[in-house]
């Protein structure tokens, strides 16, 4: 289908190309913000999905690759887009890539098997349907500017080569240094300064039924305060409880969040909100921890016994695993503290890494303690 060199059909594509570069440069740049949450994403993808008998398990080592490749795509498409470069080839990279989009994101709608696709990593987050929605809009503009790809063409491979190349090595050196650091800019729950713990009214909830129609309804009213109950379910001679439950008189602002002994019991209510605050080392995965991450947690052991606060160590390895490598490592007098491996990751990328909550606020965090600022104010 040719169409027309027209100043319209021109402007159109101008257009269309801005609106989708933005999107894109938009997306790889709170993606390359944070690699590791890509990686991790990828990761999920490669658990979660599979064709008949065929798993994607064996590619999970090169996850943090494939995160690389996949920004830097994205970056590069937006950048050509917007500079008009190397128009035929930014043309039909965009409509592949819009295609895989299309359809993963149409799966993962009908199956939800990934809960959120990460397409705008932690920065905005959007239900399956909503991102399938999202790229089907994106392909309108997409189609349009694969039409008309050949408009207005001019030969200029020297300046659009320049751009190639300046744009693949930004978005790779960006990338590298998120790697090796904390993210630049952190979309996470616990960014530095956020408050983990809101206090919240608690509240008491019974389920009555009524004992001549058998009825059931259920009663909520505030912690302790009977009198709050409506006066017609007070009367135990017509309804009868049959079960009653609270809620908790606080949220942590971290879904899936716990700090969980060897009992199973959850101590993050009570240790986040310390006045003298609380250094947490997080390993998410033990078995990968290098020497030279063991020597960080002991210099945290240290910082910690300096600045007079107290140390945990939050890891997702099983407990035997973390006493056999406490005995392996020979270091004592360390608490020991449990949580989900994502949860811990969604933390901290760093394996390890190191925060330091007061009064449950996250005063500072980074894979150095010794470069932690121990704060005796938040």
């Amino acid at each position: 289908m040719k169409i027309k060199d027209t100043n319209l059909n021109y402007t159109l594509n101008v257009v269309c190309r801005w609106v989708v570069g933005l999107v894109f440069l938009f997306s790889s740049f709170v993606k390359g913000v944070d690699p590791m949450g890509t990686s991790f994403k990828i990761q999920e993808y490669m658990t979660a999905w599979s064709i008949g008998s065929l798993t994607f398990e064996w590619a999970l080592p090169l996850a943090s690759l494939l995160s690389v490749v996949l920004i830097c795509a994205e970056f590069l498409v937006g950048v050509m887009l917007i500079f008009n470069a190397y128009r035929r080839l930014s043309a039909w990279l965009l409509a592949l890539m819009m295609l895989f989009f299309t359809v993963t994101t149409l799966i993962d709608a009908l199956t939800n098997k990934v809960t959120d696709c990460g397409c705008f990593g932690d920065a905005v987050k959007l239900t399956n349907w909503q991102t399938f929605w999202k790229n089907v809009a994106l392909d309108v503009p997409t189609v349009w500017i694969v039409l008309t790809r050949n408009l207005r063409r001019k030969r200029r491979f020297e300046r659009d080569g320049v751009v190639f190349i300046a744009a693949a090595l930004l978005m790779v050196i960006f990338c590298v240094y998120n790697i090796k650091h904390e993210p630049v800019i952190d979309f996470r729950p616990w960014k530095i300064g956020n408050r983990m713990i809101e206090e919240r009214e608690a509240m008491n909830h019974m389920v009555l039924r009524n004992v001549e129609s058998g009825e059931e309804r259920t009663v909520d009213y505030r912690n302790g305060d009977w009198a709050s109950v409506p006066e017609e379910y007070k009367d135990f001679a017509v309804w009868e409880i049959v079960s009653s439950t609270s809620d908790e008189p606080f949220e942590i602002k971290a879904p899936g969040f716990s700090m969980l002994d060897l009992g199973g019991e959850d101590h993050a209510a009570e240790l986040l909100p310390a006045e003298e605050g609380l250094l947490i080392a997080t390993v998410h995965h033990l078995d990968k921890l290098s020497e030279r991450g063991v020597e960080e947690i002991r210099r945290a052991m240290a910082v910690a016994e300096e600045s007079g606060v107290n140390i945990v160590l939050l890891t997702s390895a099983l407990p035997e695993e973390v006493q056999a490598w406490l005995a392996e490592t020979g270091i004592s007098g360390l608490d020991y503290l449990f949580a989900d491996a994502t949860a811990i990751e969604t933390m901290m990328r760093g394996n390890p890494g190191f925060m330091f909550v007061k009064d449950a606020v996250v005063v500072d965090k980074g894979r150095k303690a010794g470069e932690l600022k121990m704060r005796n104010e938040t």
